[in-house]
């Protein structure tokens, strides 16, 4: 559906209860799964195409930066 990114507009933030703020959609992770920044933070997003809004989930969805650990195997 999106082609273009990134993407920058109002979207409803759950850390404030769905509040309209500026976030940014910068890709597609998957069906209806998108990387969206707000704040700083890297996080999950859906789209919801009958209110034609994204979804940014920055209090569940939050996407940490995996650092390798010592021990595990280098793939």
């Amino acid at each position: 559906m999106f082609n273009k990114f990134p993407i920058t507009e109002n979207m409803h933030i759950h850390s404030l209860d769905g509040e309209l703020r500026g976030a940014t959609i910068l890709g597609r992770l998957g069906d209806n799964d998108y990387l969206a920044e707000y704040n700083g933070v890297r996080c999950h997003a859906i789209y919801n195409p009958f209110v034609n809004h994204f979804y940014v989930d920055d209090k569940y969805g939050v996407i940490k930066d995996k650092k390798p650990v010592r021990d595990e195997p280098c793939r």
